[in-house]
């Protein structure tokens, strides 16, 4: 017994000592961007050492024999990017409402976990999923394993939705193919199911609580932005999920259900899109978060005027909705409300979220608070800002350059050139 101890200890005196000897990795960088203070950093050096930062100090700092150098003094350097509202399993398409008869959660989990290496890619290293089959819960395991490259994940696992609402997945079905709508599949009527909803997604493993609390455009049904849960519903769900420390986040395109998940406590409003004035102000008065997903809007509306692209029930909801996010998230970003970045990727495009940098910009937000909401506001909408959303001493490094400035043409955020995510490269150019 007494050698089994012996041997233990001196491996882990082992590890120890080699985690301690790794080589630490000194940046140069010619322009870092502190996205709390809205300032330029010019020629500063960052130290990196296992997978969180040690320092970030003035000048090129001489680098020690052994460490490792990566040289981005021609580069504007960025805390790893943040999209708040993405669904890695699932990308639109002509077939997309075909396939979830013909795909098995196989062929959903290559698929998702291309999507999320092309996010990465694209210099995003954190995302809340908001709604799958709950294959995005297995890819989220998967790459904080190490199976899968991706970025760090918060997944909702499956939405809860009302009957007949908004992500109820039986919708357009003939009763025998979509079995029953229940809590334990996210279907939920009444404060008792609701509560149960949630501790079906607790007990699945998810991270964040999403609901529909209005239509929506993509499912299959006819009402795009009816409220779709009561006040006693939204009550269940929200002081649930606090209970099991969870956030929630409240897809809303109308009013009436936007305003009732507001009064509720959700943590943040998804799109926005009909959103009044008394909202905002009651959004600014609670502290709820706005993700805007303005390339999803575009996109819907794009595809909505190509013949067969969507069923017919979703096509004048796209004409609808689709146009009208941009307009009011400029009213809201006016008005105070706080904006957390967010795309509503798998509607557009896995790889493309840096797109709405330039469509926030178009709305009158500045380049370097559109690039701070997609950085640490996001960070402090997921409660991770201790973590991660700076580049700064003590947190993780999860990093992105830019060649060029972004400030001064915003467009330059859709080509990252190198990215790091917990120390490790996975991209550079």
């Amino acid at each position: 017994m007494n050698r089994i101890f012996s041997t233990l200890f001196v491996f882990l005196f082992a590890t120890i000592l080699f985690a301690q000897n790794e080589p630490a990795t000194y940046i140069h960088c010619g322009t870092i961007l502190d996205v709390d203070a809205l300032k330029e950093l010019k020629d500063y050096t960052i130290v990196i050492e296992g997978n969180k930062i040690v320092s970030v100090k003035k000048g090129f700092t001489e680098v020690p024999s052994g460490a490792s150098y990566i040289d981005l003094k021609g580069y504007t350097v960025i805390p790893g990017l943040m999209d708040a509202h993405v669904h890695l399993e699932s990308e639109s398409n002509p077939n997309r409402y075909i396939e979830k008869f013909t795909l098995e959660d196989a062929d959903v989990a290559y698929r998702a976990g291309e999507y999320a290496r092309r996010t990465l890619m694209a210099g995003f290293t954190y995302v809340r999923d908001l709604g799958g089959s709950g294959v995005n819960i297995s890819l989220r395991n998967a790459i904080n394993s190490g199976w899968a490259v991706g970025p760090r994940i918060i997944t909702a696992g499956k939405s809860i939705a009302t009957t007949g609402g908004h992500a109820d997945p039986t919708n357009g079905m003939k009763k025998r193919l979509s079995g029953d709508a229940t809590p334990e599949n996210g279907v939920a009527d009444g404060p008792y199911q609701a509560r149960e909803a949630v501790r079906f997604r607790y007990k699945n493993g998810a991270d964040v609580i999403k609901i529909t609390a209005t239509g929506g455009v993509l499912s299959v049904a006819k009402d795009g932005q009816g409220p779709q849960f009561k006040a006693d519903e939204l009550e269940a769900i929200i002081s649930t999920a606090k209970e099991y420390g969870m956030r929630t986040a409240a897809h809303a395109h109308g009013a009436e259900g936007m305003k009732r998940a507001v009064e509720a406590g959700i943590t943040s409003i998804e799109h926005g899109t009909l959103m009044t004035e008394e909202i905002m102000d009651l959004m600014k008065e609670k502290g709820t978060y706005l993700v805007p997903t303005l390339s999803a809007g575009k996109y819907v509306a794009e595809k909505a005027k190509i013949e067969g692209f969507y069923p017919a029930v979703i096509v004048p909801k796209a004409l609808a909705i689709g146009p009208k996010i941009q307009d009011t998230f400029g009213k809201a970003y006016k008005r105070g409300v706080k904006i957390a970045f967010g795309t509503d990727a798998g509607v557009s495009p896995h790889g493309d979220n840096a797109k709405e940098f330039a469509y926030m910009v178009e709305a009158g937000m500045p380049a370097f608070e559109a690039i701070q909401s997609a950085t640490l506001t996001t960070a402090q909408l997921f409660g991770v800002e201790e973590e991660v959303g700076q580049i700064k001493e003590g947190l993780y490094a999860d990093i992105v350059a830019i060649e060029g400035d972004p400030l001064q043409n915003i467009e330059l955020m859709n080509n990252v050139k190198f990215v790091m995510k917990d120390g490790k490269v996975y991209k550079s150019e």
